[in-house]
């Protein structure tokens, strides 16, 4: 492969991270769909529709992932969650703070971009703060407290930390057909569920749910497949073009906007590269405009008082150190490393849920109190 042919593949890989990214952006604000949303509505009303579409969303990505691994075309070993060592205490601490703090935020960092789009001022400031607690937590303060707590738990479970590589490790199964078999069952299961009442059959349930899970396959394809290299030019060493992390990655939001910040500003320096992750940002926030503006409900809001400022600049640090030490947001662990079956998501998830539940009761409990 060429110069010329490798910038071309590049553009190709990022473009295509971009619409889909726009896409993304456009759907939620459209449908609706937000995993801080469907906690609360599930512990305030009662009314499960949202989790139904959020469990819809990552069944579809986990049949695709199972299928695109059964192919061959990619598995969980060539993800950014492959790791040999499982940091559960990490998933589970830094999970149940991006929980708590997405609620304090109304919203995780996905839904605050989109939220962006549309005109929430309120949003922006979570964003830049929770890009900065990220940041921090990747490379500064927090992460050398992350590092020297959290992170010293860590099991070595003897293969890749997913439950088809360690399927494959115990039973001798091909590591395909064991990718086919753990995420075929549980995928399943999960869309039975997720389809087991007639509210999340409706149209625009459905539209949410499958829409968000392809999108997040969409993107494994993107990053697993058409920029997979089995041999870099350059390095001679097998390479997934244009990610952060140089293995396939499928849409995540807390370590990202940490990188777009980064990239803004020091955009003149000649070693920053843009990535996936830096324009799946831009493209969430320009899809969810586009909609937001073609429908007339791009609206400025901005906070209504010191006690909402406070709330939000708590969680959107909250959500930059916990996505970060969870490895994942309430989509990147919850949807994209899901479907990936990662000991680290199996983990995180609950945290994030159980984080999200405290978060609602103790705004109940705000209410209350007022």
């Amino acid at each position: 492969m060429t110069a010329a042919e490798l910038s071309t593949l590049t553009h190709q890989v990022l473009w295509a991270a971009f619409l889909l990214s726009a896409a993304f952006g456009a759907l939620v604000q459209g449908t609706g769909f937000c995993t801080m949303g469907a906690v609360s509505d599930a512990v305030a009303l009662g009314d499960w529709t949202r989790l139904r579409q959020w469990a819809l969303a990552a069944a579809v990505a986990m049949l695709g992932f199972a299928l695109l691994a059964g192919a061959g075309i990619v598995s969980p070993r060539q993800t950014i969650y492959a790791s040999r060592n499982w940091l559960w205490l990490s998933a589970l601490a830094g999970g149940a703070v991006f929980g708590f703090g997405m609620v304090l935020s109304s919203g995780c960092i996905s839904k605050t971009l989109v939220r962006v789009g549309g005109g929430n001022l309120k949003a922006l400031v979570v964003v830049l703060v929770a890009a900065v607690a990220a940041f921090a937590t990747l490379k500064g303060l927090t992460a050398v407290w992350r590092v020297n707590t959290v992170d010293r738990f860590a099991l070595d479970v003897g293969a890749n930390a997913d439950l088809a590589s360690l399927l494959a490790r115990a039973t001798g199964l091909a590591p395909t057909r064991a990718s086919l078999l753990v995420g075929g069952t549980l995928g399943a299961a999960l869309l039975a569920w997720a389809l087991s009442a007639r509210e999340a059959r409706r149209p625009r349930a459905l539209l949410a749910g499958a829409g968000v899970g392809a999108l997040v396959l969409a993107m494994w394809w993107v990053t697993g497949h058409l920029g997979h290299l089995a041999e870099h030019p350059e390095t001679l060493e097998e390479s997934w073009l244009a990610t952060n992390s140089t293995r396939a990655e499928a849409f995540s939001f807390a370590a990202p906007t940490a990188f777009a910040l980064d990239w803004l500003l020091f955009f003149s320096d000649a070693g920053k590269r843009t990535t996936v992750g830096i324009v799946s940002v831009a493209g969430v926030i320009l899809g969810s405009a586009a909609l937001a503006l073609a429908r007339g409900r791009f609206r400025w809001e901005g906070f209504g008082g010191t006690a909402d400022l406070g709330h939000h600049l708590a969680g959107a640090a909250l959500m930059g150190i916990g996505g970060v030490t969870a490895f994942g947001c309430s989509i990147g662990q919850g949807i994209s490393g899901l479907s990936t079956l990662s000991l680290m998501s199996l983990a995180a998830v609950p945290a994030i849920i159980a984080g999200a539940v405290a978060g609602v009761k103790y705004q109940m409990w705000r209410l209350e109190r007022a």
